[in-house]
This record gives C-alpha cells, structure tokens and sequence, in this order.
C-alpha cells in the first residue's frame, strides 16, 4: 500500500484530500505545517507527498528538499493558486513532479498520482532496466508512436504508462486494450465506438477507447495478433487521425498518441505477408526492448524479495527471508514466463510456507527440481553411480520448455527448433505436462 503524506495549512483541503486518497486505498497521513512535514518525512517512508507552495511558517519547496534529501526517490506534487510563480519553477527544477493549480479538479489530481506512482513503481522495478528507463525518458515528451517488443511477462503495459505518465499527456487517460483476445466485429466496437442500432445489442450510441483517450494515451496490446482487416483500419486511424464509429458516417478528429506491444517478431511477419508492411513502419517509429528475466538474473533476488514483502503483507504472513538454497533456484530458473512467472512463484511460496524462511520445496515442480544457469543439470546418483536416464530425461524436459517459451506455445515450431518429429514432441510435452497453463497450439496461429 502506497504511502501519502499531505501538506496543507487548510484544514478543509487537508481533510478533503484525505478522504479522497484513503478511499483510493492509499496510507494517509496530514501535517498542518511545513515544520511538522519535515518531522513527519523526517521520522518516516513516504512514496508520495502532496504540499501546498505558500503556508505561513515555510514553503513546500522546503519540503521539497527534506523529501528529497532524506529520500531521493520520493515523489513530490506541489499545489499552488498562481499559474506561474518563482517558487513553483523553483520547484520542478529542484525535482518536483508536477504542481497543480487552485482550485483544481479532484479527478485531474487523482490521475496525476496514479502516474506518479506508477512511474514510481516502474523505476523500483529493476537495476537492469536502466537502459530502458533512460530510453523511455527520451520518448515520454514526443508524440512519436512507440512500438514496446518482449516477451510476455516482461512488462510492456508498465512501460507504456510510464511513457504516458512522463508525458504532457499525463492529466488525461491512459486507455489499454488486448487485440488478441477479442473477434474483429467486437474490436472495432470497442476502439472505434458505435452508434445505435449499429448491430444487435446497440441498444445505445457508444464512445470507442480512441475517443475516450483524447488528448491522452492508447496502448495497444499484442498488435500483432490483428487480422489484416483491422490493420487497414489501425492504418487510416494512423494517418488521418479520423476515426468512424460502427455503423455511423461522422468522421471524428482523436488527439490521441499511441503505443503498441507484442511479444512477436513483427519483421518476420512482414517478410511472411502476415503483416502490413506499411502498418509496421507506422507503428515503429520508436522501438523499444523489454529484455527477458534470464538476461538480468542480478535482478532476480531484489524482486523475489520485493514479492515476498507484498504477499507476507496481503496474507498476514511473517516469512523473513527466502533461505540461499531457494535463492539458488530463483536465480538458475529460466523464467519462460518472466516477471509475471516469478511474482506467481513467489505468491505460492508464500502461501505454502509454515516455516519463517522460503524452502525450495514450497516452490512449483518447475522451479523446486531443476535450474538453467547454463552450468549442467544437478547430478543425480544411485548406489551405483549417475543416473544417466534421469539426467537425460531432465535435459530434454527442460529443452522442449525452453523452445516453447521462445515459441510462444506454438508446438510445431518448438518440435522443429529441436529437430524432433511432432508427434514425439506431443507425447513427451503430455509426459511432463509442459502444457499446464497454455493454451495447446499445434500450428502457427491455431
């Protein structure tokens, strides 16, 4: 739960925001001064203080270098009744995220600290994401259209709002919607809108995502599982920034910046004529990588841990530590899933553990019984000596898992990647219930 600290001499506006933000679900507390603030944020961990500029015994751009002295990554939000003022310029220069002018709207407020601590949580995300966050610091003030590619797992929605809560942008919607999951006729309603009596069931006229993001934000998941007639229409809106609702005939300005994602290789598909050429180019004038978990293991024991705190928290649990064996197997784990994968890991272990230390043992088959750091497969020894059918049997398990994560579940390509037959793949794929959890794919795109 994030923690709020408000500054404010008023006690209506103190009270008004308190309500507000502990509705919102957030920690609160309030100081009536700059002096007491100081105290506060002196003798406490705040993820986020909101100041008034001028109060009678000190500024909130004092505030503002307690904040940022004591804890650096402590976001701070100015509120001011001038539209321009020495201090507040002062402000954003000494590391301010925003300040918000009185009288202001109290919705603006609340999307304004949603990006803020979504920013937030992004940065403590990972060390290794540096490179990226750098990149994402560059693009968040353009308007340039942004194409995020990784895995799945990795991140990409997060990233995106990020880009938006850095962005100009940032006091108006970030709308995100999935391609793949939805038919084309439901698609189009849902991005473009509808008017009524479009179709059965348009009992009434409907807004779409694009215009419900006006002047803000759209991200578009998974783009690259559209079909080539929602790419036509992905491209005009493109082009023209004109949209139409179904069934209607008023083309419709949208002010809206968009980004996409997808875990595939859109190149590829291009080359294959499974995707616009001319689409691609429009959606890719800024690329960026999410790189997978196996590529930045150091990462792995400060998320672990960052997991552990919030399901010891969420469960009412007091696990203090994950013992180095468990870590162990955290950090040698391939991590098909990435992030995702891991947090899921962690949230079981957290409930499965009666001990105050996370074993090996409260982990998932997957993680408890082997590793992939690359170095060999744990010996396993009888009375007589290796193993080798189990050693064998454990190499081809993890292989065939690791070939299915690069293909997305996709069986076929995984069998050629290993230069085995399909219906050998299918059978040791049933043995070792690699398929638990995916949605079985024969063939591309089935």
């Amino acid at each position: 739960m994030d923690r709020i600290l408000i500054v404010d001499d008023e006690k209506g506006m103190r009270d008004l925001l308190s309500i507000m933000l502990k509705n919102e679900g957030y920690k609160v507390d309030a100081a009536e001064s700059a002096t007491r603030a100081r105290d506060l944020i002196s003798r406490g961990t705040y993820d986020l203080v909101i100041s008034d500029i001028a109060m009678p015994d000190g500024s909130g751009v004092d505030v503002l270098r307690t904040a940022r002295e004591i804890q650096p990554d402590c976001i701070v939000i100015l509120i001011t009744a001038y539209a321009s003022t020495e201090s507040a310029i002062e402000a954003l220069k000494l590391g301010a995220y925003d300040y918000i002018i009185k009288p202001f709207d109290v919705e603006e407020l609340r999307i304004v600290l949603k990006n803020a601590l979504e920013k937030r949580q992004l940065e403590r995300e990972s060390s290794a994401m540096e490179q990226v966050k750098a990149l994402l610091d560059r693009v968040a003030p353009t308007n340039s259209t942004v194409l995020i590619w990784g895995e799945s797992g990795t991140g990409k929605e997060l990233a995106a709002r990020a880009i938006h809560g850095r962005s100009p942008r940032r006091a108006k919607q970030f709308v995100s919607i999935n391609c793949g999951a939805l038919p084309d006729e439901l698609l189009e309603s849902e991005l473009f809108g509808h008017v009524k009596g479009s179709f059965t069931g348009a009992v009434a006229t409907k807004k779409g995502l694009f215009e419900v993001a006006d002047g803000g934000t759209i991200f578009l998941d998974e783009i690259g599982d559209t079909s080539a007639a929602m790419q036509i229409k992905l491209l005009r809106v493109l082009q023209e920034r004109q949209i139409r609702r179904v069934g209607g005939t008023e083309q419709l300005e949208v002010d809206v910046r968009i980004i996409t994602a997808t875990n595939q290789d859109l190149e590829t598909m291009v080359r294959e004529k499974r995707f616009r050429e001319d689409l691609y180019y429009r959606i890719n004038v800024i690329a960026v990588q999410m790189p997978p978990l196996r590529e930045k293991r150091e990462d792995i024991p400060f998320l672990a841990n960052h997991f552990l705190a919030k399901y010891n928290k969420i469960m009412g649990k007091k696990i203090r530590e994950i013992s180095p064996e468990a870590m162990r197997h955290l950090t040698e784990y391939g991590w098909p899933g990435n992030v995702r994968e891991l947090e899921n890991v962690i949230e079981r272990a957290v409930a499965l553990e009666g001990t105050e230390r996370i074993l090996p043992a409260s982990f998932n088959r997957e993680v408890a019984s082997r590793a992939d750091s690359g170095q060999g497969l744990p010996v396993v020894l009888t009375d007589g000596g290796i193993d080798l059918e189990t050693q064998l049997e454990q190499l081809r398990e993890r292989l065939m898992s690791e070939a299915l994560a690069r293909t997305h579940g996709v069986q076929t390509r995984a069998a050629e990647l290993l230069g085995m037959s399909f219906r050998s793949f299918r059978y040791f794929a049933k043995k070792y219930n690699l398929m638990e959890g995916r949605e079985p794919k024969e063939g591309f795109g089935q």
